[in-house]
């Protein structure tokens, strides 16, 4: 379980948001240590598509809550934990862009 945690008074990161984001991205690294052996790449990037969508809607849902500095870790998260799994792809390529929308 990965723990996501925030400062007292801010208020964009809810209880409620921090334990969806959690839930989703525990789910994105469960899906990457089973498509490590042998790695799977068409299956590690549909695995990055479902965390990329799970994260826009939780994000319309509840009024916007990924700004920029939340947008950017969460890419970077999302690129290094898929590179670390196995998927080969260009540096400094986001492979989040084709279905990020925040």
């Amino acid at each position: 379980m990965i723990l996501i945690t925030f400062e007292y008074g801010d208020d964009i990161f809810t209880p409620e948001r921090l334990q969806m984001s959690d839930q989703a991205l525990d789910r994105f690294l469960n899906q990457l240590i089973v498509l490590q052996q042998p790695v799977d790449a068409e299956r590690i990037m549909k695995a990055v598509e479902e965390v990329v969508v799970a994260f826009n809607e939780m994000n319309e849902t509840h009024n916007y809550f990924i700004e920029t500095m939340e947008r950017e870790e969460l890419a970077d998260f999302i690129d290094k934990t898929a590179r670390l799994a196995g998927l080969d792809i260009q540096e400094g390529e986001d492979i989040t862009e084709e279905w990020r929308e925040w």
